[in-house]
């Protein structure tokens, strides 16, 4: 109870003692001066000191404040910290001295220095002591736990810094959760074989793994929160070459704000093994064509389609249209953006984009401006069961939006697109190709400015290789990839979204943007990495298994045919695929023609679809 009243007033406590330091300070002055006879002192150099006191105790608080030293926690105060009371201490010092001598009350130099040296150096120390009562465990967590004999778990801490410091403290302070500091690694050269609050500094990153096996390693905690994402990547990429489980900081603000910094900390992911450095967002470019105005969203509660609300939302539209025919996911998006975004207006409909007139009437009520178009069949192997399906929502459900789209003259219709679209051998991407040529061919002379994003996979999204491991790994094994040899391009999906928003205002009638989706990664390389995340050796602790190409799956995926080429945006990561020339009555007449077939599931839907876009595992004579 006591410390939690110490914790809410601890800036007026700091405030009262700063105020009895400098009274006192000065009275000490005078005393040491005057050999403590104080009817020694002038007496008009007591009035003056008197007199003056009032102002000096203002000038002195306005300078502590102005230098942030009200702000500091005291657990946690550094040099930097030190460094700004000293300067506000000088400060303060020099504007005294300064009106001193404009009012005419002067005091003795030596007085001056006497007592302006006790401020500063009794200003740091009450500032100090929280700090040091914390290392000895005396204050800012609960009675001091006696430590076990034997530990569970040895943990190596990555970065000599405040963040790594704060968790040997933390984790000595909590002896009962069992995990004992062992070492610290960081590549200051200057650091090696000294000791950060007695754990010995052994190496740098490059002996991260022969220290992990010399010592027994069971976790490393990587805690250099301010590093970039390129070199914190390189660093965690090593240290899952061993068999430790790894975590790492949130971020150092968490790590403040909670009374424990081994609270702050969480389980690395591969997401943390594939980031890449932040990308850019043009948001002025984006929030033009977005804000005040009607957006609507197909697909609103997948992966895609649900961040691609997160992020419009941000940008204040007038109005947000949310459109999927499965109503749980919908839902919880829905519950989401009311949440958080309580000012903009959320219209949710269950609907299917394969329903004309459904769509047509939500047309002519809400009228939308720009449309996200992510609604879509994408499970590669299912498609291949359900082609009827994949040719009904895939070609049917995007030919009728544009259509709808062109006819009420929307001014952005963005579609979402695949790079299984290139040169497809699977049905889904078949089916996306055709979507991206509705693009380009209904885009031709319209008022409303179509365009088609096309990326590879994104981490996490619903069936997505990601999950489906994690599954496997937590169930025990096996982690099954179907070759050994197969790569994927991956990016998050926020990062998608926002290259996909950022595309759509670059929008020029029946553009192809292609996503830089950086380095390609092979599918077998991220299941061992998964499994030694979760702190088990792959095919020792967890199996891998081989399954064999399923129908339609390529090794290697595609982002662009070898017709199209490539020209540059103004953004590094979007590039424009050359548009192809397609004769637009004679291609809407196969689509019609497909589509129908489809509904009816006519045996020659799939020669109409190859008709189209050529399936290369397919020829006239097999179907």
């Amino acid at each position: 109870m006591a410390r939690s009243i110490l914790r809410k007033n601890s800036k007026i406590i700091v405030v009262f003692l700063d105020q009895i330091i400098i009274y006192a300070s000065f009275l000490l002055a005078f005393l040491l001066r005057f050999d403590f006879q104080w009817s020694s002192i002038p007496k008009h150099l007591s009035q003056n000191l008197i007199s003056f006191a009032p102002i000096l105790s203002i000038i002195t608080g306005l300078m502590y404040f102005a230098f942030g030293s009200y702000n500091i926690v005291w657990r946690f105060i550094d040099m930097k910290d030190i460094v700004r009371i000293i300067v506000a201490g000088i400060l303060s010092a020099g504007t005294t001295i300064l009106i001193g001598t404009i009012i005419n009350k002067t005091q003795p130099i030596s007085v001056l220095i006497m007592a302006w040296t006790s401020i500063i150096t009794l200003s740091c120390l009450i500032r100090l002591l929280p700090r040091f009562f914390v290392s000895l465990g005396m204050l800012g967590a609960e009675p001091r736990t006696v430590e076990p004999t034997v530990y569970k778990e040895r943990a190596m801490i990555i970065g000599a810094g405040q963040a790594g410091e704060m968790i040997v403290q933390d984790l000595r302070r909590n002896a009962q959760l069992g995990i004992k500091p062992v070492l610290i690694i960081d590549d200051n050269t200057a650091l090696a074989n000294r000791t950060i609050v007695g754990v010995p500094v052994l190496g740098s990153t490059k002996d991260i793994v022969p220290l992990a096996e010399e010592h027994d390693i069971d976790i490393i905690i990587f805690a250099i929160p301010s590093l970039g994402k390129k070199r914190k990547k390189e660093i965690l990429e090593i240290c899952n070459q061993t068999s430790c489980q790894l975590k790492m900081i949130t971020s150092y603000i968490d790590m403040v704000t909670e009374n424990q910094a081994s609270m702050a900390l969480r389980d690395v992911t591969i997401e943390d093994l594939l980031e890449r450095e932040p990308i850019k967002t043009n948001l002025e470019e984006v929030g033009q064509y977005i804000r005040d105005k009607v957006v609507m969203v197909t697909g609103a509660g997948g992966s895609i389609g649900s961040e691609l609300c997160r992020q419009i939302c941000k940008l204040r539209p007038k109005q947000i249209i949310l459109i999927d025919i499965y109503e749980n996911s919908l839902y919880a998006t829905q519950l989401e953006l009311l949440e958080k975004h309580p000012e903009v207006e959320i219209i949710t409909l269950i609907a299917s984009v394969r329903d004309w007139k459904r769509m047509e009437s939500v047309f002519q009520t809400y009228k939308p401006q720009v449309i996200y178009h992510a609604a879509a069949h994408k499970h590669v192997p299912l498609m291949e069961d359900s082609p009827m399906e994949a040719i009904k929502n895939n070609i049917g459900g995007t030919y009728k939006m544009a259509k709808l789209a062109d006819q009420y003259h929307v001014e952005r219709f963005v579609q979402i697109s695949t790079d299984k679209a290139v040169h497809p051998t699977n049905i889904m991407g078949a089916t996306k190709r055709v979507c991206e040529m509705i693009i380009q061919t209904i885009g031709k002379g319209s008022a409303t400015r179509f365009v088609a994003v096309r990326f590879g996979n994104v981490l996490g999204s619903n069936g997505s290789v990601v999950p489906i491991f994690r599954k496997q790994i937590e169930a025990g094994g096996p982690v099954t990839v179907t070759h050994p040899d197969i790569i994927r391009y991956f990016m998050t999906i926020p990062e998608a979204v926002s290259l996909v928003m950022q595309a759509g205002a670059y929008a020029s009638p029946g553009e192809i943007y292609v996503l830089d989706m950086g380095e390609p990664v092979k599918i077998d390389d991220l299941a061992r990495k998964m499994i030694r995340l979760s702190g088990n050796v792959p095919n020792k602790d967890i199996s891998i298994t081989y399954t064999g190409l399923r129908p339609g799956e390529k090794l290697y995926e595609e982002m662009l045919l070898s017709e199209e080429g490539l020209r540059k945006t103004p953004s590094d990561l979007i590039y424009i695929a050359n548009p192809l020339d397609i004769d637009k009555v004679s291609f809407e007449q196969k689509v019609t023609k497909l589509v129908m077939e489809a509904e009816n599931n006519s045996d020659t839907m799939l020669s109409s679809l190859v008709e189209l876009v050529p399936i290369n595992r397919y020829n006239k004579q097999q179907l």
